[in-house]
């Protein structure tokens, strides 16, 4: 497990990060990506979506050019704090401090998922994906963006000390673990040489 796979250390690596995530997200994440993933999510405009690892709403500000239901959920006081600047506390979009592995949700509450940039920072991802499953209607898309695996063994190691990366294969284990069908995996990336991220489109079974 890496180091930012702790949920006390996430939350501090927040604290400061949350300054300047706005600035440094489009690095690795940037609205080119997060159009295309939204395309592959296809979410009609009356889909009630919730948003997990929302962070200071980046996707969320996306996900509201397809549905006004959306609803936000993250861990880090701070990341909220600043997801509340730019839409308000009453503004169109519900937030929630919350764990992922723990959704406060009833089950079939939703009828899409979106999840980009958390999964890496899960302590049990599997156990999380079973939530996303559990809140999620039958026939729902689940979509979730997170950290390719590097390519060397030796950058792999050190990527795997702080956070979760995973490739392909990983990602069909987990999700077949959680009861998802995936559907697709694409990998994204902002520049040539920048981090690649891993979106995988997955469906509640029927």
């Amino acid at each position: 497990m890496g180091i930012l796979e702790n949920k006390a250390r996430a939350q501090v690596f927040y604290k400061y990060l949350s300054n300047v995530y706005d600035e440094i997200n489009p690095f690795v994440w940037n609205a080119e990506m997060r159009a295309e993933a939204l395309e592959l999510f296809d979410v009609d405009e009356d889909d009630r979506v919730l948003d997990i690892g929302c962070g200071t709403g980046f996707g969320t500000e996306g996900l509201l050019e397809h549905t006004e239901r959306v609803h936000g959920l993250d861990q880090s006081a701070h990341q909220l704090k600043r997801a509340y600047g730019k839409f308000g506390r009453d503004g169109p979009v519900k937030f929630y401090r919350g764990d992922a592995e723990r959704l406060p949700f009833e089950d079939d509450t939703f009828d899409a998922l979106w999840s980009s940039g958390s999964i890496e920072y899960w302590p049990d991802p599997v156990a999380a994906l079973r939530e996303c499953r559990r809140v999620t209607e039958p026939g729902g898309n689940v979509l979730v963006v997170g950290p390719d695996a590097p390519k060397t063994s030796v950058v792999g190691r050190l990527a795997d000390a702080i956070m979760l990366f995973y490739d392909e294969e990983e990602a069909d284990r987990m999700f077949a673990a959680a009861d998802l069908d995936v559907v697709e995996h694409r990998i994204q990336q902002a520049n040539p040489g920048s981090p690649r991220a891993i979106t995988t489109l997955a469906r509640v079974p029927e």
